[in-house]
């Protein structure tokens, strides 16, 4: 059984610079983007790749307070508000359970 299977998921905003886990989901239930869509933070999210399986890095928290945070995903590099990364549910890697 893999690692992200057994290990139980943080959200990504708590992870810090350097890090690298792997996207378990994306909450569903989170604010909506003020667009024609009436698109949700979750499903903008999940239409830049943070996907279920995709590994992802923390390429910079930003000082002092660490908002934003820069973070690599598939190739692309996203500046994510703390509230936004806190919506991405991730297995940091090299945890065991």
């Amino acid at each position: 059984m893999s690692v992200a299977a057994t290990a139980l998921p943080v959200p990504l905003s708590t992870l810090r610079r350097g890090a690298r886990a792997v996207v378990q989901t994306v909450l569903a239930e989170t604010p909506v983007i003020d667009d024609a869509l009436r698109s949700t933070v979750g499903q903008r999210l999940v239409e830049l790749g943070f996907v279920c399986g995709v590994e992802i890095e923390v390429v910079e928290s930003m000082w002092p307070i660490g908002d934003p945070l820069a973070v690599r995903v598939r190739g692309s590099t996203f500046a994510l508000r703390r509230r936004e990364a806190a919506a991405v549910m991730v297995v940091p890697a090299g945890v065991a359970a």
